[in-house]
């Protein structure tokens, strides 16, 4: 790919851009018109190479330069004013992705930064350009560039197989993008799918049940401006990740419950009723929590829950209950 191959337009600032984002999907699309990578489990993040240096993006906006600089540093080495987007994960001495270890920056963990595609190169916008042509830039303006900066592989394959291999590598789920697709920001456009392995995604903490220091987190999904409690969540914790969490809870206490669906009148194994309401402590909900679990209940509760790690690159009143694409 060549410079004059480039659209011709005024040369645009490596600045924030609001990035595209995928719909999840109950199954991975076959056919030749797609491609596939693997889904990691880690924290969305910009990287801008410009005059001043380099600054890292959350997928909010937020500053994500002195959190990461080791990513920072490596893409000092990144084309002038390039914009590229990717994955920041955490890799355990088993060499699997731990959003866990990432959260909590274990020291015994690996950083590592994907970097899966690029929005702006050379001071030039190639988002109206198609994704083969994209990864083409991406691979260009990533030459120079080092350790931990890598970029994403993608596959041509049957659907099958690479399920089993992401089975096999203990891989969160698989990407799939449509060959062609222009990058759409801000857009969760059906171009791009992820298809989890595990189910898994973000909740908002709403309350707690007391034990040492907490026995479960109490979670939900927003329905509009409604809080819609699903899960009591007791599993997945270490000692101290539970102390770091209820550290957080001290300035979020309230009387009230956030949840506009309880109590539930039903007993089960996974309701609150008003009597296990006595024993809860609300919370403003304003903390996220990211969630696996096998399952679905009929009536809408999370079957086998457990918990991940706490999502800060997500806002609370952005959490809904993700909706899955069939085919």
């Amino acid at each position: 790919m060549k410079k004059k191959d480039l659209p011709t337009v005024d040369r645009v600032a490596p600045t924030f851009i609001e990035p595209m984002y995928a719909e999840v999907a109950r199954e991975l699309p076959d056919g030749n018109a797609w491609l596939y990578e693997a889904k990691l489990d880690g924290y969305r993040c910009l990287a801008a190479k410009r005059g001043a240096g380099v600054v890292l993006w959350s997928r909010r906006g937020n500053l994500f330069t002195a959190r990461f600089p080791e990513v920072a540093r490596a893409c000092e080495n990144l084309s002038p004013d390039t914009l590229i987007d990717g994955e920041v994960v955490a890799v355990n001495k088993a060499g699997r992705v731990s959003f866990n270890a990432l959260q909590h920056g274990s020291s015994r963990a690996a950083l590592q930064f994907y970097a899966f595609d690029v929005l702006i190169h050379h001071g030039r916008s190639v988002l109206r350009l198609p994704l083969e042509t994209r990864r083409k830039l991406l691979e260009q303006a990533l030459r120079k560039v080092y350790y931990p900066v890598i970029q994403s592989q993608t596959f041509e394959a049957n659907p099958t197989d690479m399920i089993q291999a992401a089975k096999a590598l203990g891989l969160e789920g698989l990407m799939a993008k449509r060959k062609g697709s222009l990058y759409e920001p801000g857009r969760r456009s059906g171009a791009w799918l992820k298809y989890k392995i595990n189910q898994s995604q973000e909740f908002v903490i709403g309350g707690y049940t007391p034990g040492n220091p907490f026995d479960a987190l109490i979670v939900g999904y927003y329905e509009g401006s409604r809080l819609e409690f699903v899960a009591k969540v007791r599993n997945g914790f270490v000692p101290h990740v539970r102390r770091e969490i209820f550290q957080l809870f001290a300035s979020l206490e309230t009387r009230e419950c956030p949840f506009a669906n309880l109590p539930e009148k039903r007993r089960t194994v996974w309701a609150l009723t008003s009597e296990e309401m006595k024993n809860c402590h609300w919370l403003k909900p304003q903390l996220v929590a990211q969630v696996e679990f096998t399952e679905w209940t009929p009536d809408g509760h999370l079957r086998q829950s457990s918990f991940a790690g706490l999502r800060d690159d997500k806002e609370a009143q952005e959490v809904g209950r993700e909706k899955i694409t069939g085919f």
